[in-house]
């Protein structure tokens, strides 16, 4: 399949916010029961503008659809969209002493396994290493957890994110560091 990389822009959201529970429904059923599922969209499974404001925000096309999205952060924001900040701290992270945050990933489910997480994966870590990272961290979902390992993460926490329906969602914080860091 043919597609492209590009940042996303603010124009993006309204079909990011369609792809994200249609990604977290079919790609995360194996994992999650439905009702977690549902708790996490809009709060951990959801659109962070940051994100795209800070231009660290990547998404996939394939004739001018959003197949896949995904990305880095400078901030200290782990994981969550828009409605699921709770007005926490989201300042800068210092490259000196701080991981970069690879972010909220979703595939089109159609279009799993076709090569677009790992082209966006790819991108968010050059990016990272380019604004001077030495290494980087996420939150894995377990359907997630075998792709970050693919790419030299490796597990170092596991925990649940309580949801707002009075669910849990498991995690696995992942760490990398990077080869050619400076």
């Amino acid at each position: 399949m043919d597609f492209c990389i590009r940042l996303a822009s603010l124009e993006d959201i309204p079909k990011l916010t369609t792809l994200i529970p249609d990604s977290a429904r079919a790609l995360q059923a194996d994992y999650y029961t439905s009702e977690q599922i549902e708790g996490a969209i809009g709060t951990v499974f959801g659109v962070d503008s940051q994100l795209i404001q800070d231009r660290t925000y990547f998404v996939a096309e394939h004739n001018n659809q959003i197949v896949g999205c995904g990305g880095w952060s400078q901030r200290k924001t782990l994981y969550g969209g828009d409605s699921g900040k709770n007005n926490q701290e989201d300042s800068l992270l210092n490259p000196d002493s701080d991981s970069a945050k690879i972010r909220a990933f979703f595939v089109d489910p159609a279009r799993a396994r076709q090569g677009i997480g790992s082209q966006i994966i790819q991108s968010c870590e050059l990016a990272a290493e380019r604004a001077g990272f030495k290494d980087v961290e996420t939150i894995a979902t377990l359907a997630g957890e075998p792709f970050y390992t693919k790419f030299g993460y490796r597990a170092i926490e596991q925990f649940e994110i309580p949801l707002p329906n009075n669910q849990f969602l498991p995690v696995v914080r992942m760490f990398k560091t990077f080869l050619c860091s400076r």
